[in-house]
């Protein structure tokens, strides 16, 4: 039977919008699909090394502590070159990436690259730990979404082209440790958390980066995490965790729904966790501390708060399993806490010495913990509440820092270090 053209045509329109929008299979911002860091895809297996599970590796044309996202046959990446550690130089000599890799063969099918328009906070303390490619990408199927510090948001499509870029400030907090936060996409915008550069959370238009809404405010300096989308009753929440406080904004305008004191001090960097009505959040610095308060009302709900505990997580953000927290801290030990109580469970040391051994989140899948340290290779833990080591993984003549959190897709993980990427399978 012959449809109608108008039927026809629309029938079209729905077949380019879905081909285009993000799958099931993707990994389309940091921490997965649910911001979770979860996959219920899998296996992936627990041992690896240069010749066994891995099937490509593709070499990276800069360094990142930026997380890999998936769409479709698409890998995207972020990287930074031209100053640095091993460049030393002058920052405008800064240039940033995006990287396209195809994700059947490991070829890199295009990059994009940034040169820098604005000063950049001196290649020095903190900064020196992650450096200026930070914030892992986002997709909303259709266009990439890349956020370069105080050079702004850029906008490409799937074959590399420039849609727009948008500045979203050109300050610095009082410790100058650049930018850390990653965007999301919500609706019809993309939303960056620039606490470093504007003391603000913007809303940009997907399409043209047109700002929809800017919520500024001085105590989100020293934000770094990045947001995340929680239901509350009916209503969808943008939560933040800043210093001394959790807030909830609403998407659509960015106003204040509520805000809890949770009194963690300085800077605050991993995202919240969510789950039945319950708001997780750790972090601060000096002192850091994990919080659990139910996610209702109105104005300030700190009343809401059921437990408060010394054991924290500093950069990484926990993975939430079956009534459980699980990370690895930056010192090195792994933890598994609670949800309800906030008791912990264990604690074990995983990496000695000095430093910070571990800035990526765990990713969880198939019943196993995947953690990427700095420079001791990616443990692979049992996601139960007993302590089991399965696994810790290296390759060999990669003796770079491995800063960022997997993507998994299928049966594949996707891991980068300042040097490439790893396909895992």
């Amino acid at each position: 039977m012959k449809l109608p053209y108008q039927i026809s045509a629309v029938l079209l329109v729905l077949l380019a919008l879905t081909s285009a929008s993000v799958q099931a299979g993707d990994w389309p911002r940091f921490r997965g699909p649910n911001a979770d860091s979860i996959s219920t895809e899998g296996p992936i297996p627990a041992k690896w090394d240069l010749s066994t599970n891995l099937k490509w590796k593709a070499d990276l044309p800069g360094k990142g502590s930026s997380s890999p996202i998936v769409l479709g046959d698409r890998i995207f990446v972020t990287c930074y070159s031209g100053y640095g550690k091993t460049n030393g130089g002058d920052d405008a000599d800064l240039a940033r990436h995006l990287v396209c890799v195809d994700k059947p063969s490991g070829k890199v099918a295009w990059t994009k690259t940034v040169k820098n328009d604005a000063r950049e906070d001196r290649y020095q303390g903190f900064i020196t730990e992650h450096g200026y490619a930070s914030s892992t990408p986002v997709t909303d199927g259709e266009r990439v979404f890349a956020f370069f510090g105080k050079s702004g948001v850029y906008a490409y499509d799937l074959e590399g082209n420039k849609l727009w870029n948008v500045s979203v400030g050109t300050n610095s907090s009082n410790r100058r440790w650049g930018s850390a936060a990653s965007l999301i996409v919500h609706g019809d915008s993309v939303i960056v958390n620039a606490s470093d550069e504007g003391r603000a959370v913007i809303a940009l238009d997907r399409k043209t980066g047109k700002e929809n809404w800017k919520t500024e405010a001085d105590l989100l300096e020293l934000a770094y995490g990045t947001p995340n989308l929680v239901k509350s009753g009916d209503r969808e929440l943008l939560v933040l965790a800043v210093p001394q406080e959790v807030w909830a904004l609403n998407p659509a305008n960015g106003k204040l729904a509520w805000y809890c004191e949770t009194q963690l001090p300085g800077n605050v960097s991993p995202s919240v966790n969510f789950a039945d009505g319950m708001i997780y959040v750790t972090g601060g610095y000096p002192a850091t501390a994990s919080v659990a308060f139910k996610a209702e009302g109105k104005g300030d709900i700190t009343s809401n708060i059921a437990w408060k505990k010394r054991d924290a997580s500093y950069v990484a953000s926990p993975v939430l399993h079956e009534g459980h927290l699980y990370w690895i801290n930056d010192k090195g030990i792994a933890f598994c806490m609670n949800a309800e109580t906030g008791e912990t469970v264990y604690k074990e040391r995983l990496v000695g010495g000095g430093g910070r051994p571990v800035y990526a989140s765990p990713v969880l899948c198939d019943g196993k913990l995947f953690v990427p340290s700095r420079w001791e290779g990616v443990f692979v833990l049992d996601a139960k509440p007993e302590f089991k080591l399965l696994a810790q993984n290296k390759f060999e003549g990669d003796d770079s820092d491995f800063n960022g959190t997997p993507a998994i897709s299928g049966k594949q993980m996707f891991l980068r270090s300042d040097k490439a990427l790893y396909c895992i399978e």
